[in-house]
């Protein structure tokens, strides 16, 4: 006589949560694409207006979806003042400004965040506090500085100021990411025989690449969009693109079209730049991963 034990009943499942994951998923995918809408239409219509006849751009009922497009904007913007002019001087600027904040920073970021020494903290604290202190609080002094050296509406004054500003950031992010590479591979590195600046350059340099990738990329940004220090530093026939900008408003008014055709035109450097630079980057952290 066989007996037969019964099988243990399945155990119930539980339900909804299934369709609660999908639903959250969706009211995420909802809000994500509502701060994309609200972050992209500024940019949307700076695009929208700078094709558009310039008697639409005043229009006081707007279309969203323009039927005329034109060309005629940028040709006004090319003939209002000098453009390569102040785009060069910006280009020019603003390079400059990230190759030394990259190398002082690097350098700076390194002492602080691997070596031991009397006073680090206060030049942490008061990295922190520089960063604190608004721009438009420092232009009396800078000015002042400036004029005692003979760097007033010189292009080598303009840099120097931007880099009070852009190296304490450039300082502070890189500490960040080394201070998240381990002491250990480079003191493996040195233990094969390498010296602390080979290690450097063998293990620590390629860990670091995403992270200056990324704040050069920030600071270019930021000494390109300056406005004040330029304005107020620099003459008209040094002016840069930001300041160039302002020659669409006159005591007529502003021209509207006109203004956001020249927007657009100093967007693009900054958008094919990004765009080169993203690929540095997954390629920066794919080689960093590899070699850690």
């Amino acid at each position: 006589m066989t007996s037969t034990t019964a099988a243990p009943a399945a155990a119930p499942r539980l339900k909804g949560r299934p369709g609660k994951g999908r639903r959250g998923k969706a009211g995420w995918n909802v809000l994500g694409l509502l701060v994309f809408v609200v972050m992209g239409f500024p940019v949307y219509w700076m695009l929208n207006t700078a094709f558009k006849p310039a008697k639409d751009a005043i229009d006081p009922n707007p279309q969203f979806f323009p039927g005329t497009f034109t060309l005629e904007n940028f040709r006004r913007a090319f003939d209002v003042a000098d453009f390569w002019g102040p785009v060069a001087r910006s280009l020019a600027v603003s390079s400059v400004v990230v190759v030394i904040g990259i190398v002082v920073g690097m350098l700076a970021a390194l002492a602080i965040s691997r070596f031991a020494f009397r006073g680090r903290k206060i030049v942490i604290v008061g990295i922190l506090a520089i960063q604190m202190v608004p721009l438009v609080a420092m232009i009396i002094p800078v000015f002042l500085l400036l004029n005692e050296f003979g760097q007033y509406d010189r292009i080598t004054g303009l840099i120097i100021t931007y880099l009070t500003f852009v190296l304490p950031f450039t300082v502070w992010t890189l500490r960040g990411f080394i201070v998240n590479i381990p002491k250990e591979l480079e003191e493996a590195a040195m233990v094969d025989g390498c010296t602390r600046t080979g290690a450097f350059v063998r293990v620590v340099f390629p860990l670091l690449a995403p992270g200056m990738v990324a704040t050069s990329v920030y600071g270019f940004i930021q000494a390109w969009n300056e406005y004040l220090y330029a304005l107020m530093l620099m003459s008209q026939q040094n002016q840069t693109a930001t300041v160039w900008l302002g020659n669409f408003t006159t005591k007529h008014g502003t021209e509207y079209a006109p203004m956001m055709a020249g927007a657009t035109m100093m967007a693009v450097p900054i958008v094919i730049l990004f765009l080169l630079v993203q690929r540095k980057m997954a390629a920066g952290l794919t080689a960093g991963a590899v070699k850690g």
